[in-house]
């Protein structure tokens, strides 16, 4: 079978790293569209993926990798993705998001790459009125990242009806954990996942953890949210592919399983053998009391179920990556 080339963008990041690793690992061959602000050279396997360090708003630097490859589908991670400072910046939010992915779209459209993968979010859903949350449900965002990334959801459906580029919109809901092998795991500055700040709690090397509120109407009055392993996320990227075969698609991504902010740091301190410190503060605005998603239609389709679903299992590898490189990458892997 001849050799087939994906175009990862955001690929020395978190999830986009751990679907190089993937993709790599099956026999494809890899370029990487990365300008390392946020992604780490160290991130990337050391054979089958090439970088190309370039902002992907550089239009020119586009033309070039897609007349110098040609790409059986473009997997799109690159982008803006804090909550907390899309409220704050909320033009500059919904104005790269958009215009850099459409921009990404219209490259592959004219090079005729046709199979689109979209990292998108469970913000699209905002205040959900019901749980476990499907695809029918309503995408009323309530943050400028989650209206920045429907912006964009809408703008690929659009690209189908006029130049046939078929899309998967993945919607997932908490990514976590690290590779099973200890090879790459989740490296953020800032950070503000609740597993790796609560490890790195008991571990030493960060503060100690903010519980956001813990009277919410849920049974130890904490967030419950679904959290689904990034290896887990990465097979779902690649099952998806086939789908589009078929036309567009949109599926939510995770575990279907929701857990407290409690139940992660009782986890996290089983794993790890020593205590969590923390501490309560107030809640947040606009934090749901409780998201979980279906992935039943996803099962579906696909033939995917989550293989490392469960909470100790999530937190056993992301403890094992974190006690073994407190420092993640290490700024020498942006060298």
């Amino acid at each position: 079978m001849a050799e087939r080339t994906y175009l990862v963008t955001g690929g020395a990041g978190y999830v986009g790293s751990h679907l190089v690793l993937a993709l790599v690992e099956r026999g494809d061959r890899v370029v990487v569209l990365d300008d390392l602000r946020q992604g780490h050279r160290g991130a990337l396997p050391p054979a089958g993926a090439e970088l190309v360090q370039a902002d992907i708003a550089d239009r020119r630097k586009l033309e070039e990798v897609f007349a110098a490859w040609r790409f059986e589908a473009v997997f799109h991670f690159a982008a803006l993705s804090l909550v907390g400072e899309s409220m704050r910046e909320p033009l500059r939010y919904c104005a790269e998001n958009l215009s850099n992915s459409l921009r990404l779209a219209e490259a592959a459209v004219k090079a005729g790459c046709l199979r689109f993968v979209l990292s998108s979010t469970a913000a699209l859903f905002g205040n959900p009125k019901r749980t476990p949350i499907d695809e029918t449900a309503d995408l009323a965002p309530t943050s400028a990242y989650g209206e920045s990334k429907l912006m964009v959801e809408r703008g690929l459906s659009w690209a189908e009806g006029a130049h046939g580029l078929r899309s998967a919109c993945l919607r997932y809901f908490n990514a976590a954990g690290a590779d099973p092998q200890g090879r790459i795991g989740e490296d953020h500055e800032p950070e503000t996942h609740l597993i790796p700040l609560a490890i790195c709690a008991a571990l030493g090397t960060r503060p100690p953890l903010t519980v956001f509120g813990a009277a919410y109407p849920t049974p130890d009055g904490t967030c419950v949210r679904d959290y689904v392993h990034v290896t887990d996320l990465a097979d779902a990227h690649l099952r998806v592919l086939a789908r589009l075969d078929h036309g567009s698609c949109r599926y939510n991504v995770g575990s279907g399983t929701g857990y407290s902010v409690r139940e992660v740091i009782a986890a996290v301190e089983r794993i790890g053998g020593r205590p969590v410190p923390h501490h309560f503060g107030e809640r947040r605005a606009g934090d749901p009391a409780v998201l979980v998603a279906s992935s039943q239609r996803l099962r579906d389709d696909t033939g995917w179920s989550p293989r490392l679903g469960a909470l100790d299992e999530i937190v056993r590898t992301a403890w094992a990556w974190h006690a073994s490189h407190p420092r993640g990458f290490d700024d020498r892997s942006k060298a």
